[in-house]
């Protein structure tokens, strides 16, 4: 059984290859890549060694079997994802603003991954497992949150902890069902990894430090992991802190750093670390990932983490 189970949309990403460059007149764009945000995630926990599981759909065309095939190669576990003749498999555009920005065109709900429902997830698939991990951006359907909730049940009859990723989308939010699912992970999770931004969903318009403090209120949440980008991250549990600082690279693509970043926590963690050194793999893993063009291209695995954090020792060791 997986150590990991996560579960959701797989996409084949396509990203612009000027920047300012939108969708509104024709523009070169690279592609096909392996996407999804819940797949980076899942890539990277198994590149590291960690045991993980996926559950999702593709089509039969040959970006599904680009997406499988890249995650098999990569040790995912993938006997839960479902080929399907009817539908193409999802895409996902991608486009830069000067100011660092991205906008995105999906097709999620008329491509396979619509297909994600309760009937999607196997029996007793999480006994055994230490994680779950939900991805907030892929509860974008009816048939993706009636997964969620088959899956959060299994994790209270099995013990398993909830590690969550809100990744809000705004340009999701239109679907009313979200930010109602959204809210329900976040009151049964253990493990909450959101970013700045994503705090403020949840709490609108408070201060930073007023909404970290108002995380412990809810009673299943142990830890957060706070991902800040190019001000590093910050991992606060209800005795401690610890801040790790940024790691300087060139950026050539932030897109999939925050899920390559949470796949390395994660992985860490069910693979026995604790959550210092979780977050010293994960803070240069998040790094390495931005440094690449393509959603999963910057993943890495630990020669390549432990090689880079030689490589950048002076900051590396900067956390406190």
């Amino acid at each position: 059984m997986a150590l990991i189970i996560t579960f959701g949309e797989l996409l084949a990403e396509f990203v612009a290859e000027e920047v300012g460059k939108g969708f509104l007149e024709p523009g070169s764009f690279a592609g096909p890549f392996p996407s999804g945000a819940p797949a980076i995630f899942a890539d990277q926990a198994a590149r590291i060694g960690a045991s993980v599981a996926y559950i999702g759909h593709v089509g039969t065309d040959a970006f599904g079997e680009g997406i499988i095939r890249r995650l098999s190669a990569d040790g995912v576990d993938v006997s839960s994802i479902h080929q399907h003749t009817e539908r193409p498999t999802g895409t996902a555009f991608v486009a830069y603003a000067a100011d660092g920005s991205r906008s995105y065109v999906f097709n999620i709900a008329a491509s396979a991954s619509g297909f994600l429902s309760a009937r999607s997830v196997p029996e007793n698939a999480l006994e055994g497992a230490g994680y779950l991990h939900v991805m907030g951006s892929s509860l974008n359907s009816e048939g993706a949150i009636a997964a969620l909730h088959v899956l959060l049940d299994q994790a209270r009859q099995f013990g398993v902890k909830i590690s969550f990723d809100p990744n809000v989308r705004v340009e999701m939010l239109h679907f009313k069902p979200m930010a109602e699912a959204l809210n329900a992970v976040f009151e049964q999770c253990h493990l909450f990894l959101p970013s700045e931004s994503d705090l403020q969903f949840f709490f609108p318009g408070v201060a930073l430090d007023v909404a970290l403090a108002g995380v412990f209120e809810k009673s299943n949440i142990e830890a957060v992991v706070l991902k800040r980008g190019a001000h590093g991250s910050t991992y606060i549990d209800r005795h401690s802190r610890l801040d790790a600082h940024p790691l300087p690279v060139v950026e050539l693509d932030p897109t999939g750093a925050g899920d390559c970043f949470g796949g390395t926590f994660v992985g860490a963690l069910a693979l026995g670390n604790t959550p210092a050194q979780a977050l010293r793999l994960a803070n240069a893993a998040g790094a390495l990932a931005v440094t690449r063009r393509g959603p999963m291209e910057g993943n890495s695995d630990l020669p390549q983490i432990e090689l880079f954090l030689k490589e950048h020792s002076a900051h590396a060791e900067r956390i406190a």
